[in-house]
């Protein structure tokens, strides 16, 4: 494996940071098209933006499986203030197809975001359309771009949907979001299976309740509860709690994540214990740690590490399933990140390990531990276009 890094860092590295040193600072807090024409751009009302993250990917389990170039990441974003009352956002996958005909808010998953914001005073605002469900949790917040990997909490989650958000500002740093939004973006049959015995709710909605607190710049706080029409008769519930902490060079956050869920959502317990009549299994439960820390060593240079504990059970037996721990994972991450400019365009070269390991009854039911590893080289970069 060792063969590999190194053959992989000569290669990829090389190459790419030279460049980026010669160009250091030339096009800071710039858009392409002002560098392009020279105009200085003098409105807010229009801002576009290209989110990247690419780069070259080699991958293990039980030996060297794959290496390949990449596009994790290709979102094209289009955002701005009409006036001081009302403001657009627009956000699209380009590497996600299209396809949106069944889908319970007509609009295709590429789209992450399509609405507006109207801000009613200075404490209170809306956003209406299709946006980001406000979970608590740091990490959930964060640009997708900058994140290596998630836990399979969040990877496995449905994280946009159509609805409307109401967000108070009671004090300065302080403030509170009511989300109501569709609980699901396909069919009924796409999300859970098959099956005569599902019946879709009348109100296939999802309620959350979230705060986020800012305690002089040093202490920030995430927290959500959620609860969600699934199918007729269950529900899931979703609490985040995030933690971060900010202390000049050193950062740091903790997330932790609990979802019980009626019918089994993400379907990771259905894949271990099979399907119930055709549909998830019931009464699937998970809780996820997240554990991240950074330090800026140099004002261009970032180092950081990253930590996941998570587990998947069933919360109550039936006749054919047992209660209790199916699943345990872990995850590890660490890297390195160059920043040649002021903006936010990054070079890294990371290590993602994953662990899983199976209880006795879900080995009985033909499930193996194993674990798998990623080693990354690329860039990250949200390109001011306009």
């Amino acid at each position: 494996m060792k063969k590999y890094i190194v053959s992989l860092l000569w290669i990829v590295l090389v190459p790419c940071v030279s460049p980026a040193q010669s160009t250091t600072d030339s096009i800071d807090s710039r858009t392409v098209f002002s560098e392009l024409t020279g105009i200085k751009k003098k409105t807010d009302k229009f801002n576009l933006f290209l989110n990247m993250h690419g780069g070259f990917n080699a991958k293990f389990q039980d030996g060297f499986q794959e290496g390949a170039f990449e596009m994790k990441q290709l979102r094209i974003e289009a955002k701005g203030d009409v006036n001081d009352w009302l403001s657009y956002r627009y956000r699209q996958r380009l590497n996600r197809g299209n396809a949106g005909n069944g889908n319970i808010d007509n609009l295709p998953t590429s789209i992450d975001i399509a609405g507006i914001g109207v801000k009613l005073n200075p404490r209170f605002s809306l956003f209406l359309g299709k946006q980001c469900t406000v979970y608590g949790g740091i990490e959930f917040d964060l640009n997708p771009i900058e994140i290596y990997e998630y836990a399979d909490m969040i990877e496995y989650m449905s994280n946009f949907m159509t609805g409307v958000n109401v967000a108070f500002s009671p004090i300065e740093n302080q403030q509170i979001q009511f989300q109501i939004l569709d609980s699901r973006n396909g069919s009924l049959e796409e999300t859970y299976g098959e099956s005569e015995f599902l019946e879709a709710p009348k109100l296939p909605l999802v309620y959350t309740l979230n705060w986020n607190g800012n305690f002089h710049n040093i202490y920030k706080t995430r927290w959500s509860a959620s609860v969600m029409n699934e199918v007729k008769g269950k529900r899931m519930y979703y609490y985040a709690l995030g933690n971060e902490l900010t202390l000049d060079k050193f950062g740091a956050y903790f997330d932790w994540m609990y979802s019980r869920e009626g019918i089994d959502r993400k379907g990771i317990m259905t894949s271990i214990v099979g399907t119930e009549e055709g549909h998830n299994v019931f009464d699937a439960e998970y809780m996820s740690f997240v554990l991240h820390g950074n330090y800026r060593f140099l004002p261009k240079w970032n180092v950081f590490v990253k930590g996941m504990y998570e587990t998947a059970s069933i919360s109550k037996a039936t006749e054919l399933i047992e209660k209790g721990k199916y699943r345990t994972s872990w995850g590890y991450l660490g890297g390195i990140e160059f920043y040649p400019m002021d903006e936010n365009l990054h070079f890294f070269v990371t290590y993602v390990g994953r662990s899983y390991r199976f209880t006795d009854k879900a080995k009985t039911l033909g499930s193996e531990n194993y674990q798998t590893s990623r080693v990354s080289v690329g860039l990250i970069w949200q390109l001011p276009v306009f």
